[in-house]
């Protein structure tokens, strides 16, 4: 074994450790898990990002041991230098990491007892910037004066008697409201049904079928001509009557021979 080997083997070794660190912190609150160790500033991870972590660094491991065995001593040189490069070039100010967490610096938190006693911490509020706008408030409007009454007594009578008369009439005084009418029935009278009422009916349907009309119209436009019952009586006739009034309807009328 390589001292870089050794190296990445032990690094790989912490970091687990600090892993399983954290899926054990997973189960506190906010207050516990802030207080349990003496984190950096970071954005508390979730327990899946924990769990990603934990198999890419078991597959990482996994696959160091294998390069050891096959005598590969470059392997971890160049995991060395990616890690260098990645601290130095790609990473930037960021908070969304997975702190280490060392257990030599854990604290004997109770998370019941933290919830109850710690205050929440109040949420932080970004600086403004050059471009932003402070809020304003809206300007409160001045309460206006209360009206004084008007005097009682013999001041208001010489008070109104001094004052101008306008040169518009007055307003004359509203009709009382005139008493309701008695409401006068209205309509038609309804007509019964006789057998010549009946026949009246069936021979309009006829005519109307022969016209083109929907049967179901049929009682509607009976119903406004004369001398006809009402509409539900209508409807009565033409469902007893519908077979004759079909057939009558489909007969044509005979064609009248023109004299010479």
């Amino acid at each position: 074994m390589t001292p870089a080997d050794r190296r990445i083997a032990e690094l790989l070794d912490k970091w687990l450790t600090s892993i399983d660190l954290h899926m054990k912190y997973a189960a506190l609150d906010d207050a516990a898990y802030f207080e349990v160790q003496p984190w950096p500033k970071h954005d508390r991870p979730t327990r899946w990002v924990l769990e990603v972590a934990h198999q890419k660094l078991q597959d990482l491991k996994a696959q160091c041991v294998a390069r050891q065995s096959m005598g590969d001593g470059k392997f971890a040189e160049a995991l060395e230098a990616m890690a260098f490069l990645a601290n130095l070039v790609g990473l930037q100010h960021i908070e969304r990491f997975i702190p280490l967490a060392d257990p030599a610096k854990e604290r004997t938190v109770d998370a019941a007892t933290t919830a109850a006693e710690t205050p929440l911490a109040a949420p932080s509020v970004p600086p403004a910037t050059a471009g932003d706008e402070a809020t304003r408030e809206m300007p409160r409007l001045k309460p206006s004066p209360a009206k004084t009454p008007a005097p009682a007594g013999p001041e208001a009578a010489r008070g109104a008697k001094a004052a101008p008369v306008r040169s518009e009439g007055a307003k004359p005084a509203p009709r009382p409201a005139a008493p309701p009418k008695a409401a006068t029935p209205q309509g038609p009278k309804p007509v019964a049904v006789t057998a010549e009422v009946k026949a009246k009916v069936i021979a309009d349907a006829v005519r109307l079928t022969k016209w083109g009309k929907p049967w179901h119209e049929l009682a509607e436009l009976i119903s406004r001509i004369a001398d006809r019952p009402a509409v539900g009586e209508i409807r009565k006739i033409l469902r007893a009557n519908r077979q004759e009034i079909e057939a009558k309807a489909k007969e044509t009328p005979a064609k009248t021979t023109r004299s010479r």
